[in-house]
C-alpha cells in the first residue's frame, strides 16, 4: 500500500460525503477564504512544515532514546479518517460512530489483556490520566464502605475499624447494607465525596476512638512519576504515596511488598490501592504480578480484606500479545507468568501511543467489569440521554475526549491484530534486536555492564574491573555525551537513586566494584522501531551504532585515565 496514495483516496472521500450529506450549495459546506488569507495560510503553513524539519526524528532506527518510534499504516489511517470528522466521544450525540468505535477497541483492548466480555473502559491523552481514573474508582470504593461502616457505627455504638471497613468488599457491603437497613441517601450523607470530608474524617475519628489519617497509595519504587501527581490532585497528601523497595532486578520486591501491608495495617491506613509495573520506564522490567495478586488472594480469603489491584502496563501491556507464544520464541517464564496474571487486576492502564505504535495522545483505562467502572456520578441534562444510548462523560476524567486514538487502535487490532501473530511477532522481533544490540555492545565495549531486562529496553553503564561507583558514572557520562554531540543516533540516560539501593548494588558487584555514590548513571536504549526486526537494516544500523559506541567509549576511557581499557 502506498500511503500517499490512501490518504489522498481518503480526503476525496471525505469531500464527497461533505459535498453530499445536505444538499446545499456549495459555499456552505466549502467557505473559501479571500485570496489575501489564502496566500497568508500557505505561507505560515509552509513555515510551520519547514520548522518542522528541525523536529526530533524519531521515526528512523538511529533513534533509540525514549518509549516512540514510528507508526504503523493502521494508526495512521485510522487516526486521519476520524480526525477529519473530528468526533468528540462525550457523548453518542456528538460522536455517533466514533462512540461506538471506542467500545470496540476497548474490547480489542480487554481480550488483549486477559479480561471478559465485561470489560469496561474508555480512552484517555494518555497514562498519566489512566492512573488518576484507577485512584479515582478505588477511591469512590473505599469511600462506600467506609461510609457504611460509619452508619453502622453510629447507629450501633460499635467501634469502627478503618482497615478492616475500608476492605470489606462488594459482598460484605450488601450483606451490611440489607442487616442495618442503611439506604444510599444515608450512605451519601456519610460520605466523604459527596458530603463534608474534612467532617467525615471528624466522625469516623470519634466513631473509631482514634484519628482517620487517610489511605495509602502502595507503589514499587519503579513508579512512574504520574502516581504522586495523583496523590496531590487527588487531596491525599504525598506522604500517602508509600514506595515499595524493589530487589536486585529493579522489580517489586515481594517481602517488601507483604511487610509494607503489615505496616499498613499497624498504623490502620487503609490501602487505596496496590500498584504493579509491567513494563517501567526506566528499565522496561515487569514486577512479579502473580506472587503480587497471589499474596492479595491470600489476604482475601484469610482475613477478607479486598484491596484494589491496579497495573501500569502503560508501556508492557501490549507484550502480553507473547504469552501464547511457544517459551523459546517469546518471553522468558518469570516474565511470562507476571504478564499472564495481569488479568487479576482490578484496574489496569495501557498506552497504544506506546508499543502499538498509535500517534499521541492516546491511552487507555480498562477495568474488570462495570462494578469496578463505578465512579461518583454527575448531572449535565444536555448530555445526559437516555434515548441516544449510554454516553461516558459522566464516568471520566477528562470532559471532550477525540475519538481518534481510538480509531487508530481499532483499525490497528482489527488489521495487525493484538495477538501473537500480529502485534506480538512484531513485539519478538524487538525482543530479537534487543538481543543483538546487546551482543554488538558487548563486543565493540567489553566495560559495558547492563542492567537486567525483561523487555526491548537495554540500560548499561561503562565500568572496567573494580572501579568505583564514581568512576563508573564519569565514564558513562562521558559516553552519553559523546552521543549528545552527534547527530548520528539518540540515546537516554536515567539514575537510580533512592529505592534502587539493591540493583545498585548487585551491579557494582558484577564488576568489583565498591559502592561510593548513592546514584548510579546508566545510558538507556529502547529498541522498538519495527525496522530492527529487518536483518538488513539491523546489520547496517548496527554496525554504524557500533562505531559510534566504539569511539564514545575510547574518548571516555582516554579522557584522564592514560591509555584505554575497553
Amino acid at each position: 500500500m502506498r500511503l500517499r496514495e490512501q490518504m489522498s483516496a481518503m480526503l476525496d472521500h471525505w469531500f464527497q460525503w461533505r459535498d453530499h450529506r445536505f444538499s446545499a450549495p456549495a459555499s456552505e459546506n466549502h467557505e473559501r477564504l479571500t485570496s489575501q488569507h489564502d496566500l497568508r495560510l500557505v505561507e505560515r503553513l509552509n513555515a510551520l512544515q519547514e520548522a518542522l524539519t528541525e523536529e526530533t526524528p524519531t521515526f528512523t532506527p538511529r533513534y533509540l532514546a525514549h518509549m516512540k518510534a514510528d507508526l504503523s499504516l493502521p494508526a495512521i489511517l485510522g487516526w486521519f479518517a476520524a480526525m477529519l470528522h473530528n468526533p468528540n466521544t462525550t457523548s453518542p450525540e456528538a460522536s455517533r460512530v466514533g462512540s461506538r468505535i471506542e467500545r470496540e477497541a476497548i474490547r480489542h483492548l480487554g481480550e488483549m489483556m486477559g479480561f471478559g466480555a465485561q470489560v469496561e473502559g474508555h480512552f484517555t491523552s494518555g497514562g498519566t490520566i489512566a492512573n488518576f481514573e484507577a485512584v479515582w474508582r478505588a477511591r469512590y470504593r473505599m469511600d462506600r464502605w467506609l461510609a457504611l461502616a460509619l452508619c453502622i457505627s453510629q447507629q450501633t455504638g460499635a467501634s469502627l475499624d478503618f482497615f478492616d471497613a475500608a476492605h470489606m468488599g462488594w459482598p460484605r457491603f450488601r450483606d451490611l447494607s440489607d442487616r442495618y437497613d442503611i439506604n444510599e441517601e444515608a450512605i451519601d450523607a456519610a460520605s466523604a465525596l459527596a458530603s463534608n470530608p474534612c467532617d467525615i474524617i471528624r466522625r469516623l475519628s470519634i466513631a473509631s476512638g482514634q484519628p482517620y489519617r487517610g489511605p495509602v497509595l502502595l507503589v514499587p519504587g519503579n513508579r512512574h512519576y504520574s502516581w504522586e501527581k495523583a496523590a496531590d490532585v487527588f487531596g491525599l497528601g504525598r506522604e500517602a504515596v508509600w514506595s515499595v523497595e524493589l530487589d536486585e532486578g529493579g522489580r517489586m520486591d515481594i517481602d517488601k511488598f507483604i511487610q509494607t501491608i503489615q505496616r499498613a495495617h499497624r498504623e490502620r491506613r487503609p490501602i487505596l490501592a496496590a500498584v504493579a509495573v509491567a513494563g517501567t520506564t526506566e528499565t522496561g522490567a515487569l514486577d512479579p504480578i502473580d506472587a503480587i495478586f497471589d499474596h492479595l488472594d491470600a489476604l482475601t480469603e484469610t482475613r477478607g480484606w479486598s484491596i484494589w489491584r491496579h497495573v501500569d502496563a502503560a508501556y508492557g501491556g501490549f507484550f502480553r500479545t507473547l504469552v501464547h507464544r511457544p517459551g523459546d520464541e517469546g518471553i522468558g517464564a518469570r516474565a511470562r507468568s507476571s504478564l499472564e496474571a495481569i488479568k487479576r487486576a482490578d484496574s489496569i492502564t495501557i498506552d497504544p501511543h506506546k508499543l502499538s505504535y498509535v500517534p499521541y495522545a492516546c491511552g487507555a483505562f480498562l477495568t474488570a467489569d462495570a462494578q469496578r467502572y463505578a465512579v461518583s456520578s454527575f448531572d449535565a441534562p444536555y448530555l445526559d440521554r437516555p434515548e441516544l444510548g449510554p454516553g461516558k462523560w459522566a464516568s471520566t476524567l477528562e470532559g471532550s475526549r477525540s475519538a481518534a486514538g481510538a480509531a487508530a487502535t481499532w483499525l490497528t487490532a482489527e488489521t495487525l491484530g493484538f495477538d501473537e501473530n500480529g502485534l506480538g511477532s512484531l513485539l519478538k522481533g524487538a525482543l530479537d534486536a534487543t538481543a543483538f544490540l546487546r551482543a554488538l555492545i558487548l563486543r565493540v565495549a567489553p566495560a559495558a555492564r547492563f542492567v537486567p531486562a525483561d523487555s526491548n529496553i537495554l540500560c548499561f553503564s561503562i565500568a572496567r574491573e573494580g572501579d568505583a561507583l564514581s568512576e563508573s558514572n564519569r565514564l558513562t557520562e562521558a559516553v552519553f555525551r559523546h552521543f549528545q554531540s552527534s547527530p548520528g543516533f539518540s540515546v537516554s540516560k536515567t539514575t537510580f537513586a533512592a529505592g534502587w539501593e539493591a540493583l545498585r548494588t548487585e551491579h557494582v558487584k558484577g564488576y568489583k566494584g565498591h559502592l561510593d555514590a548513592d546514584e548510579m548513571l546508566v545510558i538507556r536504549c529502547v529498541v522498538m522501531n519495527p525496522y530492527w526486526c529487518q536483518p538488513s537494516v539491523r546489520d547496517r544500523v548496527g554496525g554504524l551504532f557500533a562505531d559510534e559506541l566504539r569511539a564514545a567509549v575510547e574518548g571516555a576511557l582516554n579522557d584522564g585515565s592514560g591509555s584505554p581499557q575497553c
